[in-house]
């Protein structure tokens, strides 16, 4: 691993180097904040790709890419004159010290002899967000609107969670999901498909529900699920090429067989 000293020198070849490209690139010169922030969100996308992969190698490289673009964002705001990357820094390092006064403040001695639970500092850090000059005025309203729907979900319940609004134990969610497979299945046969849509919703919110309070990220388990039916699909796709039988005049008996030798192979 490398020095602070050597650290420090690699983030200031990164400035130099953003410093030159936004002066001689044409490409980087007409860059905006508007015109990156597409890119952003895919690189974002790609780093979280190469987490799930637990692709080291990747996940360096992307991370890389995501921190050129905070640099880029940065650059843009000095020639703005609205920030640099030193306002940046240190907006987030007061912010870091203020939501842990259990490190930095008069609460550091309550860690150190163990007084404090990883439970309680998740509820400081929320109430502390909430309590900020020039902060959120309201718990939900830090969610940003853009989230993917599943992700959204997540953090309004964990930030209802952070002021107290949650159940008194895990199991207590239990009822709540079988409650609202009730109601969507009522309204299904019903065919209505307004209230249906509603009470899938509801049905869904409560099971993402159920995978926070087992602290379970739904999210990557729905990812992983999903490369999971790619594989299996994809085994299912190619054995019928072998066999010169297309999947579409299978059986559906015949495609849950090799299905199945697909799930067993994988558990070789």
């Amino acid at each position: 691993m490398h020095t602070r000293e050597e650290k420090m020198a690699a983030f200031g070849r990164l400035l130099d180097i953003m410093d030159d490209l936004r002066e001689k690139c044409p490409w980087d010169r007409k860059q905006t904040n508007e015109s990156l922030r597409p890119n952003t969100i895919e690189e974002t996308y790609e780093l979280a790709d190469a987490i799930i992969k637990d692709d080291k190698d990747e996940i360096c490289k992307e991370l890389g890419d995501v921190l050129l673009h905070i640099v880029f964002y940065a650059k843009i705001g000095s020639e703005t004159g609205d920030f640099d990357i030193a306002d940046v820094c240190n907006k987030l390092c007061d912010k870091l010290i203020y939501r842990h006064p259990h490190v930095f403040g008069p609460e550091a001695e309550r860690i150190e002899k163990g007084e404090l639970t990883v439970e309680q500092v998740l509820q400081n850090w929320e109430q502390l967000k909430v309590k900020e000059k020039g902060g959120n005025k309201r718990v939900l309203s830090g969610v940003p609107d853009a989230l993917p729907s599943l992700i959204k979900a997540y953090r309004i319940q964990d930030k209802a969670r952070g002021v107290g609004f949650d159940w008194e134990t895990r199991e207590q969610v239990w009822a709540k999901v079988r409650e609202e497979l009730d109601e969507l299945e009522v309204e299904l046969n019903r065919d209505d498909k307004e209230k249906s849509t509603q009470e899938l919703g509801d049905f869904i919110f409560a099971v993402i529900n159920a995978a926070r309070l087992y602290k379970l990220n739904p999210d990557t388990a729905l990812e992983l699920t999903n490369r999971k039916f790619i594989r299996r699909f994809t085994y299912l796709e190619e054995h019928s090429i072998r066999i010169g039988k297309p999947l579409t005049e299978m059986t559906l008996e015949e495609m849950d067989q090799i299905w199945e030798e697909a799930k067993r192979q994988e558990m070789k």
